[in-house]
């Protein structure tokens, strides 16, 4: 299956693959938005799920928790649900070290941008870091959200 970019409801997207109903499965595009919260990870399916650029709406946006080269996890399943990849066993892999490095750095970023881990109130408060914040968000997810869209963008 070939790598495909398209755009779609404002954002870019790429396809990671179809299923066995042959419908596609995009990748939007990361996207941070004025504070410092990132937006990415979702896995969306849309009305004409070919070319999401014709589509006059999106089917189904799933939030994906976890990534491994042949299926997605989002809330409690995690059966395959690609049948048909535009990655190879190799990138798939790496999209999987990826999506969770990115995880990891967005929450770390959202904990140190509180102060806290935002489950209760406790005598340690004081965990802003605003230098390791921006570090996070301007150069570490940037790498990796970089070569996420590397390995899912076309060659021309």
């Amino acid at each position: 299956m070939n790598k495909t970019k398209s755009h779609a409801f404002g954002k870019d997207v790429y396809l990671l693959g179809q299923d066995e109903q042959n419908i596609y499965y995009w990748l939007e595009s990361p996207k941070r938005d004025c504070t410092q919260y990132w937006e990415s990870g979702y896995i969306v399916t849309y009305t004409n799920n070919k070319y999401p650029h014709l589509a006059k709406n999106i089917n189904l946006r799933y939030g994906a928790k976890r990534f491994m080269p042949k299926y997605f996890t989002s809330w409690h399943d995690s059966e395959p649900v690609l049948e048909e990849t535009t990655f190879n066993n190799k990138e798939g892999w790496e999209l999987s070290e990826l999506f969770s490095q990115f995880l990891f750095l967005r929450k770390a970023a959202e904990n140190f941008t509180r102060g806290n881990c935002d489950v209760a109130n406790t005598a340690i408060q004081e965990w802003k870091k605003p230098k390791l914040v921006k570090e996070i968000n301007e150069v570490l997810i940037s790498q990796v959200t970089k070569r996420i869209m590397d390995i899912l963008t076309p060659e021309e």
